[in-house]
């Protein structure tokens, strides 16, 4: 006779999180693992081919990715996000999202440029000095839909990198330069460090102090964003402004 048992909903008793990572990342899961080390707090993660080259052209290999590897994160989850800056901005949100409920049906879907744009709205940015480690022709179509969505960007410091190995490896020292050479370059309401592989986390709040403006990087808006679609108020879970901030109705 089999043993009785009785079910809950396993790891995840308050919230299921599904995260679609680069194959090349090796930031995000770091930084997350911060904020939703949590009792209740399940985090599970999926790896999309994505080349370490990173152009518009290597970036929109991964829509033809997206079904089979959403298809690997598990069933009865809260909320998905895909987590690449670039790669939502040339792929599309709207485009991503439809391809992660075809999987995933009904479950709310965010990436790092739907949560970017929440979190400028939800601080009242207007106008930014943004930061990548990307190479021009990847930064101008980001800047172009923050334009769409009413975000000028006011300023822009890059390490020009098309290398993802690299970019895993600039220091947060140098990441917190370029948020304040960028924030002091010009008028802004807000600085935007982008890329999930770019670390952040450990300076973000440095930057704020010496600035006086909100910083809004990838993975803290990402993480931010997905913990609220969970249905979750993570209120101070998380560093910067932005963690004690709440989305736009």
């Amino acid at each position: 006779m089999p043993l009785p048992y009785t079910l809950d909903r396993g790891y995840g008793a308050e919230a299921r999180l599904g995260l679609i990572v680069l194959s090349t990342d090796e930031t995000i899961e770091n930084e997350a693992r911060g904020v939703v080390d949590r009792p209740g707090i399940a985090l599970m993660h999926a790896r999309i081919p994505a080349h370490a080259e990173v152009t518009t052209e290597t970036l929109a290999l991964m829509e033809a990715e997206m079904p089979d590897t959403a298809a690997r994160l598990p069933g009865g989850l809260d909320a998905v996000a895909y987590a690449c800056t670039s790669g939502a901005t040339v792929i599309g949100s709207d485009r991503v999202e439809a391809h992660i409920r075809g999987v995933h049906p009904g479950v709310p879907v965010t990436d790092p440029m739907r949560a970017v744009l929440a979190a400028l709205r939800a601080l009242g940015a207007r106008r930014i000095a943004m930061v990548t480690p990307y190479v021009p022709e990847v930064t101008a179509p980001m800047r172009a839909l923050l334009a769409r969505h009413g975000i000028a960007t006011a300023a822009e410091e890059s390490f020009a990198q098309k290398d993802d190995w690299t970019v895993a490896r600039i220091t947060e020292d140098s990441t917190l330069r370029a948020m304040l050479a960028a924030g002091r370059a010009a008028e802004c309401d807000a600085v935007f460090a982008s890329c999930t592989n770019l670390r952040s986390f450990g300076v973000i709040e440095a930057a704020e102090a010496a600035l006086g403006l909100p910083v809004v990087t990838s993975n803290q808006a990402v993480i931010w964003h997905l913990l609220h679609l969970a249905g979750l108020d993570p209120a101070g879970w998380g560093p910067g402004r932005l963690f004690s901030t709440a989305p736009p109705g």
